[in-house]
């Protein structure tokens, strides 16, 4: 069984500074592209960056300069530094990542998700 397990978010303020961090654990063979998503309530749930198993990455326009995701296949965990945050970010941030299990079967996991509030 394989899940994804999200820590790091919390309360910040307006410009301040947090750290996502998800790690893949279970009866894993190959953890392939990972991302982050956040979704409001009522809203549908946003990609904001992904990354390929080879550190390839892409970001949505409201984040591009301000957040940073990052990888470590070693440990089968994906980050997401977030800086200059806006009253904006405030969401539930979720993980997700497409994984091989040890039997070569594939798909797409997803974890519970981390709340993010920025104060103005």
């Amino acid at each position: 069984q394989v899940q994804l397990v999200e820590s790091g978010g919390g309360l910040v303020q307006a410009g301040g500074s947090l750290r996502l961090s998800c790690a893949a654990s279970g009866s894993i063979f190959r953890v392939n592209a990972m991302g982050w998503y956040r979704q409001a309530p009522g809203n549908q749930r946003e990609l904001v960056a992904p990354i390929t198993r080879g550190g390839s990455t892409n970001y949505a326009d409201s984040v591009k300069g301000r957040f940073t995701i990052s990888r470590d296949n070693a440990k089968n965990t994906v980050y997401l530094q977030m800086n200059s945050l806006k009253p904006e970010d405030t969401d539930v941030y979720y993980c997700n990542a497409n994984i091989l299990d040890r039997y070569y079967y594939g798909m797409d996991y997803w974890g519970k998700g981390t709340l993010v509030t920025v104060s103005s």
